[in-house]
């Protein structure tokens, strides 16, 4: 039995597995195309921190794609679900300047935050930075990381991700962060309420072992990775994770279905 048989929607990561930088990647518009055309339910998952989700859905595309911005999943959105829920939440904002433009409804401070929420923000990273970070958590706020990868995929070569920032304010202040995208179950489960369908009938494709294939699978959902964007044999293998099937890129996946 095809281990696929029962499968009615599909997630997509988006960088690295659509696309690397402003390059699509060869056969994705394609066959994103065809599973649409198979009556599938599709949404985009990805935990991009940089763009707002208006610039995101722009910036897919202008490259060729066909998506509507209802079925965009994006780690800060998560994270505005989240705060919307928490009292009187008071925000500083690690963000890109146009991923900030999705906060604007919140109560914004650098100084009297309690909530510090840290997405991309390239080279602006310093000690000065982080050690204003820590002081603030050990007067009591809380740490929301939009996303803990490690590394990405950039058009340039592999790039150091926000997780090693992450982990240096947890380990210095003893303060856990709340993580809001991929892993998180929450996140996938956000996904598969809004299709309105159950885990076991939903499989995430991307190019992340530990965050796509490893949280797809830890929220119940079958998981394809592809062998673009981060993908790394070595690493890969040196990995417990055992996705439930490996492709050399998106552009095969209608042949999984038979399409």
């Amino acid at each position: 039995m095809n281990i696929f048989t029962p499968i009615k929607g599909i997630l997509f990561d988006l960088d690295g597995v659509l696309y690397i930088g402003s390059k699509a990647i060869e056969g994705a518009i394609e066959a994103v195309e065809k599973i649409r055309a198979s009556g599938m339910l599709c949404r985009f998952v990805t935990n991009t921190s940089t763009l707002s989700l208006i610039s995101l859905q722009h910036k897919i595309n202008a490259l060729g794609f066909s998506i509507p911005i209802d079925e965009i999943f994006s780690a800060p959105q998560a994270t505005i679900l989240y705060l919307k829920n928490q009292q009187n939440p008071i925000c500083r904002l690690l963000l890109a300047d146009d991923a900030k433009k999705d906060f604007k409804n919140f109560h914004l401070s650098d100084t009297k935050a309690n909530h510090i929420v840290v997405g991309d923000i390239g080279s602006a990273w310093s000690y000065t930075l982080l050690n204003e970070i820590f002081n603030s958590l050990m007067e009591g706020a809380n740490l929301i990381a939009i996303h803990k990868n490690r590394f990405w995929q950039t058009e340039h070569g592999l790039q150091m991700d926000i997780g090693g920032f992450i982990d240096s304010l947890e380990y210095a202040s003893g303060v856990k962060a709340m993580v809001i995208g991929k892993p998180s179950i929450h996140f996938f489960q956000i996904a598969l309420d809004d299709m309105g369908l159950n885990a076991n009938e939903v499989i995430v494709i991307g190019d992340d072992i530990d965050a796509d294939i490893g949280g797809g699978q830890s929220a119940g959902l079958k998981a394809i990775l592809v062998k673009t964007g981060k993908y790394r044999l070595n690493y890969v293998a040196a990995s417990t994770i055992q996705p439930d099937l490996i492709i050399d890129s998106i552009k095969e996946l209608p042949s999984v279905f038979g399409l």
